[in-house]
């Protein structure tokens, strides 16, 4: 059992400028990402893809591999994880031998469990290897959404559950951006993360699933974070 875990963190976020090396709980935003996975069989390394002198230097120091900066085609705007996760598996390959999987850890999920993740990677193994994608229950139910045309709003799906109790709605999921496993030969055929195949891995921590892209999402990383020391404080004084 080998499996490569990349955590990609380019310097450039236009909404949060420095995310990746921000400090949230007193350490960067990256190292919750790395830490996860420590002690976790079957993770044969932890790879960092970065463009940032300051990511890498906090990275190596957090014990992962850093073997390279990014190089500048692969840290745009318009970079694709796909992209910057090929280009991690074809180095890691061709040096170090192959993999079974390959494990895409975003550091804007710094809650995710080492739980979540070895039950994702059990997933993986037990269903021959098959694509797994974190999911968790989606915030709007899709029917319960509307598009608007011209001044009158329609509902997004014809025919939907609009006069249906929310408690008498099917269950609808989001990917959450907290896990996805692959296999590399799936992963360079497909070029996505994506496939016919795939396996949910459901997540129904809010706080694992939380996904920190703008300010507002730092302050409710920080708001969580303050609930689970204070949990922990009243366990200890209590327990």
């Amino acid at each position: 059992m080998k499996i490569l875990a990349v955590v990609p963190a380019r310097s450039g976020s236009k909404r949060l400028p420095g995310k990746n090396i921000r400090l949230l709980g007193g350490k960067p935003l990256i190292v919750w990402s790395i830490e996860v996975v420590y002690g976790i069989p079957g993770i044969c390394d932890t790879l960092v893809s970065t463009d940032d002198p300051a990511i890498a230097e906090i990275a190596r120091a957090a014990g992962v591999l850093v073997p390279w900066l990014r190089p500048a085609d692969l840290a745009t705007d318009i970079t694709s994880s796909v992209a910057v996760c090929l280009h991690a598996l074809d180095w890691y390959e061709a040096e170090k031998g192959t993999i079974d999987g390959l494990l895409l850890l975003q550091p804007t999920s710094p809650y995710r469990s080492q739980e979540t993740v070895r039950k994702g990677i059990e997933l993986f193994y037990r269903h021959n290897n098959r694509p797994v994608i974190g999911v968790s229950p989606a915030e709007s139910h899709p029917m319960r959404c509307f598009q608007i045309e011209g001044d009158t709003m329609r509902p997004f799906i014809k025919g939907s559950g609009l006069m249906l109790r929310s408690q008498d709605l099917p269950l609808a999921y989001a990917v959450n951006g907290a896990f996805y496993l692959i296999a590399p030969d799936d992963l360079r055929k497909r070029q996505s993360f994506y496939t016919d195949n795939i396996m949910p891995l459901p997540i129904d921590s809010a706080a694992e699933a939380i996904d920190i892209d703008t300010e507002w999402d730092w302050k409710m990383a920080e708001t969580i974070l303050s609930g689970f020391q204070s949990c922990s404080l009243s366990s200890s004084r209590f327990g």
